[in-house]
């Protein structure tokens, strides 16, 4: 890809790159300049069906890089990045997007808080396409429940919310659990 960004042709690029579906950098220690290189190459590419950059060490810097281009990802997965709430923050801007094509979406381990679930909420609620999100292993408390029932009832075809490994306390747990009753099919791990 450093290759085909370097050699300014934008056809031998689309050429090579166009019916690329699947990218996977899972473990790979990615630079800033990686997620430039990499943005320009899903930019060319029609739909990407899996980008995997799970592990990568990609932090803030690194995700403003893609932000322009993980609206084209049908699976996203980011988990176990150091992203926090501001690098969730530019996974929500692509959510936002009309053109959003993203159904399953790992943030497990990125170090969200509950400002950063409410700001996520509100952007998935734009997004009818999710049927999976994993958001295992952050610091989730009580006070985000509310933002998170609201999302989970108003998309329709979520098919699976995963929760676990958070810090819901007992009452936050159960509230989450009781969603399943109304919506068949639902699975909330929490």
């Amino acid at each position: 890809m450093h290759y085909l960004s370097e050699s300014q042709n934008p056809a031998l690029a689309q050429q090579t790159l166009g019916s690329v579906e699947i990218l996977s950098f899972s473990g790979l220690g990615l630079t800033p300049i990686d997620c430039v290189v990499l943005s320009h190459a899903i930019r060319l590419c029609d739909t990407i069906k899996y980008l995997d950059l799970l592990n990568c060490r990609i932090q803030c810097e690194g995700l403003q890089r893609l932000g322009p281009v993980l609206h084209k990802c049908q699976y996203l997965g980011l988990g176990d990045n150091n992203l926090g709430d501001s690098g969730v923050k530019l996974v929500s801007a692509a959510l936002r997007n009309p053109d959003c094509k993203i159904q399953i979406l790992r943030l497990d381990r990125v170090g969200l808080t509950d400002s950063g679930a409410e700001d996520l909420a509100s952007a998935l609620s734009t997004n009818p396409s999710l049927t999976w999100l994993n958001l295992t292993g952050n610091s989730l408390t009580d006070r985000c429940v509310p933002a998170l029932r609201r999302l989970i009832l108003t998309l329709p075809r979520l098919e699976q919310i995963w929760l676990g490994v958070n810090k819901f306390g007992p009452t936050g747990e159960k509230e989450l659990r009781s969603l399943q009753e109304p919506r068949p099919g639902l699975t909330v791990d929490v």
